[in-house]
C-alpha cells in the first residue's frame, strides 16, 4: 500500500487531493512551507522528509528558473518513491520553460503521470482574480480570447486516479473544461449567479504597470501579460478519458463555488 506525499498540500489542487485520499482511507502526508502536516521548502533540502513515501504529487508553488522541483524529484526517486504525478504546464515541452527539467526527471521514474491543466476556473473564486471579482471589476489584457477553464476538482480527481490506480502511467493529460469561453462569458455567468462583475479588457503595458505597483516583479508581470495577450485554448477530452465522465462546465463551477 502506498504512502502519499502531497506537495502544496494546502493549495488549490493539493488540499483537494489530500481530502480525497484521506476520505478513502489512504495514508497521506501534506507538505508546504506552512500549515501542512510537515514543513517543506523546495529551496531547503534539509526539509525534504521522504521517509516511507512511495508515491508523490509534485507541483511548483512559484514558477521560476532554477530547477528546484527537478532536484526534489531526483531526491524522491533516489529515496525509493516509485509513482510520481506532476502538475506541470503545456509549454513545459520547451527546454527554456522552468518546468521542463522537472518533466524530464519525472519521466524517468517507474510510474509517472504528467498533468497539463488549462487556466483554473478557481482563479475567479479563490485565486489571483478573486479580489477583483469581489470588487466587481476584472481588468486583464486578454481581449476576446477564448479558453476552456478547467475545474480544480477535475484536476484533483485525475491526480487521485493517477496516484491510486493503474492505467494512467506514462500518460500526459491536457486537462481542460468542456467548452472554450471568453472572459466576458465567464463574468457573465458569475453575474447571472448573483455576483455582479464586469470584464474590462486593457492593454498589456497597462496591466504590467498595475501588477508592478502591487508588488509583482516586472519580469513575472510581463510573462503573465504575454500569456494573457495570447489567451486561447481549445477543449480536450482528456478529463473524460481519465475519469470516464465529462469535464465540469464553467457554469457548473459557478453554481458550486463559494463567492462569499
Amino acid at each position: 500500500m502506498h504512502k502519499y506525499l502531497i506537495l502544496g498540500g494546502t493549495g488549490t489542487t493539493g488540499r483537494r487531493i489530500a481530502q480525497r485520499l484521506r476520505a478513502t482511507g489512504h495514508d497521506v502526508r501534506t507538505a508546504a512551507r506552512t500549515a501542512a502536516d510537515v514543513r517543506l521548502d523546495l529551496d531547503d533540502p534539509t526539509t525534504w522528509d521522504l521517509d516511507g513515501i512511495t508515491a508523490a504529487y509534485l507541483m511548483e508553488p512559484t514558477i521560476r528558473p532554477g530547477g528546484r522541483l527537478a532536484r526534489f524529484a531526483e531526491a524522491a526517486l533516489a529515496r525509493g518513491v516509485r509513482r510520481l504525478v506532476l502538475l506541470s504546464a503545456s509549454r513545459a515541452s520547451d527546454p527554456s520553460h522552468p518546468l521542463h527539467t522537472a518533466e524530464q526527471v519525472v519521466r524517468s521514474s517507474e510510474e509517472w503521470t504528467i498533468l497539463h491543466p488549462n487556466w483554473f476556473a478557481q482563479n475567479f473564486s479563490e485565486g489571483p482574480w478573486r479580489a477583483a471579482v469581489r470588487a466587481g471589476r476584472l481588468a486583464l489584457p486578454a481581449g476576446d480570447g477564448r479558453t476552456a477553464f478547467v475545474d480544480a476538482d477535475d484536476i484533483a480527481d485525475v491526480a487521485v486516479a493517477a496516484l491510486t490506480t493503474d492505467g494512467h502511467q506514462g500518460r500526459t493529460y491536457e486537462l481542460t473544461g468542456p467548452e472554450s469561453i471568453t472572459f466576458a462569458d465567464a463574468v457573465g455567468y458569475i453575474t447571472d449567479a448573483g455576483h455582479p462583475v464586469e470584464y474590462v479588457p486593457i492593454d498589456p503595458a497597462t496591466y504590467v504597470e498595475e501588477q508592478v505597483a502591487q508588488g509583482v516583479p516586472r519580469s513575472g508581470a510581463e510573462l503573465l501579460a504575454g500569456i494573457l495577450a495570447a489567451f486561447d485554448g481549445a477543449p480536450t477530452t482528456d478529463v473524460q478519458q481519465a475519469l470516464d465522465r465529462p469535464a465540469t462546465s464553467f457554469r457548473a463551477f459557478v453554481r458550486n463555488a463559494d463567492w462569499s
